[in-house]
């Protein structure tokens, strides 16, 4: 993970982006609430995650940076240019929508933002079939997330056609709007950390304009069972101290033989909601539930 200030000279003046992937695009919108927003508020919003103590220092570091710059311009002092665009590497599961999110609604509440909303994209949402169409697509989902985040989920892909494929178009594209858009939107780009790499090697002319790099780590089985006890706890279901037992055996089993694309937070969820599914198939048929039963998930109901 590293946070580096542009240079003065040249001309990297590029400002906030971000991107990430998924079959739908999902818009958060702040509406009115946006409006009252503090930094304070979604500070402790990003602290109240589980994990991710790494990442929310460089956030913190952000949010330090962005508030002297300000202050220095108040009294006429020289200011870094913020360059805001962010490189996520990280494994599915590890909180790097989330994170954005958040980003997206401190940027807001700071006044570099002016709506703060997330648009997530992928390859399939920006590159086209033929000559012009990819220009055109990626300038419609530029243009849904000026004033906040354009989120690239396995950015990488679009790289991987080579030379004469369209992803190299839909680059340019994205390079102009950094430039035309500087002063109200953020471009993030995420995947795995080995493809990021990859990508960015193979773009030389990328690297400089993203100065953050955040490295999301694989979450460790206690924070694992932290998250899947917080999933139950907001769907009002709490865990019978046996069944943690048998969750955290899954949680070992799973991450020690188990793919990168199926673990972490998602493993989790699809755990904890396949026990609730298990649960109601063991109740369903008594005539007399107590609360604590309709609650309670015991160890058979990960069998």
């Amino acid at each position: 993970m590293n946070f580096r200030l542009p240079s003065m000279s040249g001309g990297s003046n590029y400002q906030p982006y971000s991107i990430k992937s998924n079959h739908k695009i999902r818009q958060s919108t702040l509406k009115d609430e946006g409006n009252r927003l503090k930094p304070e508020l979604v500070l402790e919003e990003l602290n109240s995650l589980i994990g991710l103590s790494e990442v929310k220092n460089l956030v913190l570091e952000l949010f330090a940076f962005v508030q002297i710059q300000k202050r220095r311009a108040r009294v006429n002092l020289r200011t870094e240019p913020l360059v805001l665009h962010m490189i996520f590497k990280g494994n599915p599961g590890t909180g790097k929508t989330t994170i954005a999110r958040i980003m997206g609604k401190l940027f807001r509440s700071m006044g570099i933002l002016s709506q703060g909303h997330l648009i997530e994209v992928e390859r399939a949402d920006l590159v086209g079939e033929y000559i012009g169409h990819t220009a055109h697509k990626t300038r419609e989902q530029i243009k849904r997330a000026t004033g906040g985040i354009l989120f690239i989920d396995e950015a990488y892909s679009l790289a991987r056609g080579g030379e004469k494929d369209f992803g190299k178009e839909c680059i340019d594209v994205l390079v102009k709007a950094m430039e035309d858009n500087k002063e109200n939107l953020v471009l993030i780009l995420a995947g795995y950390k080995q493809e990021m790499e990859w990508f960015l090697r193979s773009n030389p002319g990328l690297y400089s304009r993203f100065p953050i790099h955040i490295t999301f780590p694989d979450y460790t089985v206690d924070e694992l069972l932290q998250i899947g006890e917080l999933m139950l706890k907001k769907r009002q279901y709490r865990l019978h101290s046996e069944a943690k037992l048998v969750l955290r055996r899954i949680l070992e089993s799973r991450i020690r033989n188990g793919n990168e694309n199926e673990g972490n937070a998602r493993l989790v969820r699809n755990l904890i909601e396949r026990a609730i599914r298990k649960q109601a198939v063991r109740l369903v048929k008594k005539s007399h539930l107590s609360r604590e039963e309709l609650m309670l998930i015991r160890k058979e109901d990960f069998e």
